[in-house]
């Protein structure tokens, strides 16, 4: 199996890669390959059934318009 060096790699970075690591109970070189194959596969996105779904979602939401004010109002009460 072939080995791969990472060198200079930005502090921050190695930190998240790090704690990632912990978090999924990873090795750090695990973690980093996992990270890689996620980047790297290819995901293939049905079209109509994106569209579907979204058609789905609208006409859930139709009974509930809400406006840009109501809008902006959730959205500044959710930070902190």
């Amino acid at each position: 199996m072939p080995t791969l060096t990472l060198k200079n790699i930005p502090e921050d970075l190695y930190v998240r890669l790090k704690r990632r690591a912990e978090i999924h109970r990873r090795s750090l070189n695990s973690e980093i390959i996992f990270c890689l194959e996620e980047a790297l596969s290819s995901h293939t996105v049905d079209p109509e059934a994106l569209l579907a779904r979204a058609r789905q979602l609208r006409e859930k939401t139709r009974a509930h318009p809400i406006d840009e004010a109501t809008f902006n109002a959730a959205k500044r009460a959710g930070r902190p």
